[in-house]
């Protein structure tokens, strides 16, 4: 296992790096003789982390050589249950596929000093591209914005809750695919929101969040109570490129990560079934800018720029569509409800946070941006920002106008976001934009992926239908 001989100088061979990855790639080899291990990751198309661990001596090699992993990790959903028949006459036999290091995003763990870890884009054996990289299809996304003159530029916003592992072993009649769900307690009772008496109260907790998240370098801001029992919030600020969607990546695996080497348990599940539980959201603020000036290409002295106003109609027309990408679990959904502070239609406004998309800035202001309040916070970062990037340019390229804003966003005419993941999928499936945007091959695997994911739902037997049927009926 690990290496085959085809994979053998793998990126040379293939020219998959760019002048500047080889430049990071020397300074990385002197940074992994230092250590004892590297974790080579990948996301896959969840957002789940997956990858290997590779002593150093042979991390060194596998810079260039690249590792094999099984093709399968692309095939299954959230239980490790393949969605895909995977050994029919056109299925891949559980072949491998390739993982190649991008030297940029090389770090030391400050929880875990003696290992690197290293994110890895996805080939096939040939060198091909995986067609289902969500990192390749971000990439490609932002490609379309550079043809055009213009850079992404995001910052992140993301709600998570936090609780104390009461049990951590689960016994031997527990284990199951996907697993027991853990014994835990929570913080505190919640709704005291940005209360500091609650923050000093998990200050030595949030210490060692905060030294590990700047020790990775990523661009914190604020780490804050929120409102709910038990839940939190992290903002980091705005960076261009792919940065913004590997931040968030490794910001949900460090955190976890993190946390639970102090006994707890780190959730970005959206809505948890515990009483009285808040719905977390991931609220992505984002401009484009132009590449030459680096200036905003939103703000206009009279509000916003016919570009934001294409950008804006596009994020508004395709949002059922987009909201596979930005909500893509079942539990996602129950968070849209009207009077929540979570958006239940598309509709934009100036500074309304009951929105979708919140207006921020505005009259020639530079720092003009949207914040779509749309997304789950376990939302693959790739897909939810890709997705943004095509309906933006779709918009654009169609002059589309949003219209004037909402005044009452939960109860303008408006088309309502979906209620249910079935009725997401639905709308991308139909979607001619992210067809176009994605291709056909990537949207049919992913409504193929979640309508597994879907289907085993439904035939599952839940504990609202034995409380409302079982004795009564």
């Amino acid at each position: 296992m690990g290496f085959a001989k085809h994979v053998s100088d793998f990126v040379i061979k293939h020219g998959l790096w760019t002048p500047e990855q080889t430049d990071a790639a020397a300074d990385v080899e002197e940074r992994i003789n230092e250590i004892d291990v590297v974790r080579f990751a990948f996301s896959d198309a969840h957002g789940v982390v997956r990858g290997k661990t590779l002593v150093a001596a042979e991390a060194l090699k596998a810079l260039r050589t690249g590792v094999t992993c099984t093709a399968t990790m692309m095939l299954k959903d959230l239980s490790g249950r393949t969605a895909f028949p995977i050994f029919a006459p056109d299925g891949d036999g559980a072949g491998d596929m390739v993982m190649v290091a991008d030297p940029a995003t090389f770090h030391v763990l400050p929880w875990a000093p003696h290992s690197g870890w290293i994110l890895c884009d996805l080939y096939r054996t040939d060198g091909a591209p995986h067609p289902f990289s969500t990192r390749a299809l971000m990439r490609r996304m932002l490609a379309r914005l550079a043809e055009h003159g213009y850079v992404w530029r995001a910052g992140l916003e993301a709600e998570f809750h936090l609780f104390k592992y009461a049990d951590r072993q689960p016994g031997p009649d527990e284990i199951a695919m996907p697993g027991p769900s853990p014994s835990v307690t929570p913080l505190n009772h919640g709704y005291q929101y940005l209360t500091e008496l609650r923050y000093d109260a998990i200050d030595p907790l949030m210490e060692k969040l905060r030294l590990g998240l700047q020790g990775l370098g990523l661009p914190l801001r604020s780490l804050e109570v929120e409102f709910g029992p038990s839940q939190l919030e992290v903002t980091f600020g705005a960076t261009t490129g792919m940065a913004p969607a590997d931040t968030m990546l490794l910001f949900r695996n460090a955190t976890k990560q993190i946390l639970a080497r102090e006994g707890y348990l780190a959730s970005f599940m959206c809505r948890p079934q515990f009483p009285h539980a808040a719905a977390s959201g991931w609220h992505l603020h984002h401009s484009i800018e132009e590449a030459a000036s680096g200036d905003g290409i939103f703000p206009h002295p009279d509000g916003l720029s016919a570009i934001a106003r294409g950008w804006l109609g596009g994020l508004l027309r395709h949002a059922r569509a987009a909201a596979a990408f930005s909500t893509p679990t079942i539990n996602g959904y129950k968070r849209y409800r009207p009077n929540s502070m979570a958006p239940d239609h598309a509709v934009w406004a100036y500074d309304n946070r009951a929105a979708m998309v919140r207006v921020i800035g505005g009259g020639g202001d530079p720092s003009t941006h949207f914040e779509n309040r749309v997304g789950e916070p376990a939302a693959n970062p790739y897909l939810y920002m890709a997705s943004q990037i095509a309906a933006g340019l779709d918009g654009i390229a169609a002059g589309l106008d949003p219209g004037p804003p909402a005044e009452t966003p939960y109860s303008t005419a408006a088309p309502g976001l979906p209620r249910t993941l079935l009725e997401a999928v639905a709308a991308l499936r139909d979607s001619a934009c992210f067809r176009q945007a994605f291709g056909n091959p990537f949207i049919d695997y992913f409504v193929a992926l979640k309508e597994f994911e879907i289907g085993r739902f439904l035939s599952d037997v839940t504990d609202w239908e034995q409380r409302e049927y079982f004795e009564l009926l």
